[in-house]
Parts: C-alpha cells; sequence; structure tokens
C-alpha cells in the first residue's frame, strides 16, 4: 500500500507544534475554519471544506509533544480507512514534523493531488508556529 510520507522542519517547540495540531484554534488556522475538535483519544474530529461532505477523523493516539494518529472514518472514498499520523521531533528548539498518510489502496491522480496538499498543510502549519498566521482552507486560492 502505498503512502504519502512528508517532513518540514519548523523553528517551533514541539509543545507548540502539538497545540496547533490538536486545537479547535490551531487547525481551525492551519487547516480550515469548517472544524470540530478536541484533543481527546477516542474523539471523532470533523473537518469541512466548502460545499463537501465532511471529513472525519477519530483520534487514535496522542503522546503530548510527540505524536497524534488519526483514522479516517468519513471523506473521499479512497481516503476511509486510511490513516494519518503526525510525529514531532524537537531538537534546538527546532521541531521536525513527519506526516504520514498511509493505507492508500493505489496511487491515483487524487493521492497525487492530496500529496501536494500535504506539503501545503506542513507549509501552513510552519507559518502559523513561526509567524501565527496560517493559511486555511477559506484563504487558499485554487
Amino acid at each position: 500500500m502505498p503512502n504519502i510520507e512528508i517532513i518540514n522542519y519548523l523553528n517551533a517547540p514541539g509543545e507548540a507544534v502539538f497545540k496547533a495540531l490538536t486545537t479547535q484554534k490551531g487547525l481551525s488556522e492551519v487547516w480550515t475554519r469548517q472544524c470540530d475538535v478536541k484533543p481527546e483519544t477516542g474523539y471523532t474530529c470533523t473537518f469541512g471544506f466548502g460545499d463537501e461532505d465532511p471529513t472525519k477523523f477519530k483520534i487514535t493516539e496522542l503522546l503530548p509533544s510527540h505524536t497524534l494518529r488519526w483514522h479516517c472514518t468519513e471523506s473521499d472514498p479512497e481516503w476511509i480507512g486510511t490513516n494519518v499520523s503526525f510525529d514531532l521531533r524537537e531538537e534546538n528548539g527546532k521541531t521536525k514534523v513527519t506526516l504520514v498518510h498511509g493505507g492508500w489502496k493505489e496511487i491515483t491522480e487524487f493521492y497525487r493531488w492530496c500529496n501536494y496538499n500535504w506539503s501545503f498543510f506542513l507549509h501552513s502549519l510552519k507559518n502559523y508556529c513561526e509567524e501565527g498566521k496560517g493559511i486555511p482552507f477559506q484563504e487558499r486560492k485554487f
């Protein structure tokens, strides 16, 4: 099964990056303002992108300042059953973020489009953690 795997380096402590990835405030600035998020294992987070049906991820693991894992329960059919993980490793005030979106059945056009969009997500996360302003879906130009 193919995976999307991306790394970015943020000039921010792991605790701040983790907070951006696990809170309503952080994810509404980084990904989409249409979201319902709680940093609780077992909670199903909901993310809206305009007129599309919402995407839902169940939080399967939370290890503060280190690990966040989601399991997709509702979304585009190619996403359902896949897993997204964020692994954070802080060193000297910088945090390496490794994002893996795993469990894809095959490499498709949508897979390739998502690869680009996850990279953009990490760019938005970097902007938010370093400058206080991300680029959520509602402000992106497609």
